[in-house]
């Protein structure tokens, strides 16, 4: 039915729990799920061991160490034995609504993109994946006490089996720029977009983001970035989101969305607008400093 990849951080501390809640969580979709972790990071393999998944160490890097994420995309369409191919980032819980969200789109199209937004929610101990409810009982936890995040805030992509393989360019894992262009590729190849919002509740383990200013790759992050960002051959693939989706799931069901057109228009004159303003707080800082102003304090007003 499904197969679902992803690389991990090092299985330390608070990051060993989380990642090992999400692997956990996909091997519990469907009983003949394939689970796939690229990546030798400590403490992968015992993990890959401790679940029964499939551990693949080997992944290509770039000079500072930085994966590319192309390979990890074109590796596991070689080795993997199913129809539909989900990446997703290694914090993520997936439950019983994705699987369902999977099987109502496939019957509807052959081709196309599953994504969503996700839900932040703070888990800090391993998750009890014995009760038989576990996940009634996570889904319900995000939804009382999670935060849903913003149309760009995507990190799970479920795709029909051909759509990316041998086509992605040489995106760096783990830096801005690639997201987007997934959604912008299927978009443009006239495969279907579909927004599961509404329907999955994409639980995202809130963690620090300490390991970004580690290591030797945490040296290069800027100049990673623009690279990543040099990569895409359409300015305006930065700019698509969930808004840009031409099918939604709502109430067990797929529904057009009429305004597709307008994602991406949205999220430009919303990007831009926050360029206007955080531009105004740099000019105006030293008035704001001399009256006693600051501006964290007028970012939050705004």
């Amino acid at each position: 039915m499904l197969t679902v990849f992803s690389t991990a951080k090092p299985f330390h501390g608070h990051s060993g729990i989380i990642q090992w809640n999400a692997l956990k969580s996909w091997t519990l979709l469907h009983s003949d799920v394939e689970v796939i972790l690229f990546g030798d990071e400590d403490g992968a393999a015992e993990t890959c061991r401790d679940l029964g998944i499939r551990h693949e160490p080997k992944v290509c890097r770039n000079e500072n160490g930085t994966k590319y994420l192309n390979y990890i995309f074109d590796r596991a369409h070689e080795i993997s034995r199913h129809k539909f191919l989900c990446y997703a980032n290694c914090d993520i819980m997936l439950a019983s609504d994705f699987r369902t969200a999977l099987e109502l789109t496939s019957r509807t199209y052959s081709e196309f993109l599953i994504i969503g937004r996700r839900w932040d929610t703070n888990i800090t101990e391993p998750w009890d994946f014995g009760q038989a409810n576990w996940d009634h009982q996570l889904r319900s936890l995000a939804l009382r006490r999670g935060k849903q995040n913003g149309p760009k805030w995507v990190d799970y992509f479920c795709f029909s089996r051909d759509l990316y393989y041998r086509k992605m360019p040489p995106f760096l894992i783990g830096r801005h720029g690639w997201d987007p262009w997934l959604t912008w590729f299927a978009r443009k190849n006239k495969v279907r977009l579909i927004d599961a919002s509404r329907m999955v509740v994409a639980v995202h383990q809130n963690h620090d983001y300490d390991y970004l200013r580690q290591g030797t790759a945490s040296l290069h992050a800027h100049a990673e970035v623009l690279y990543n960002l040099s990569l895409g051959s359409d300015r305006a693939c930065q700019y698509y989101t969930v808004d840009a989706a031409t099918d939604k799931l709502l109430r067990g069901h797929l529904s057009p969305n009429r305004l597709a057109w307008l994602g991406p228009i949205k999220s430009r004159v919303t990007l831009g607008s926050y360029r206007i303003w955080f531009s105004f707080l740099n000019v105006t800082r030293p008035i704001r400093q001399r009256l006693g102003l600051r501006g964290q304090f007028l970012a939050n007003k705004s």
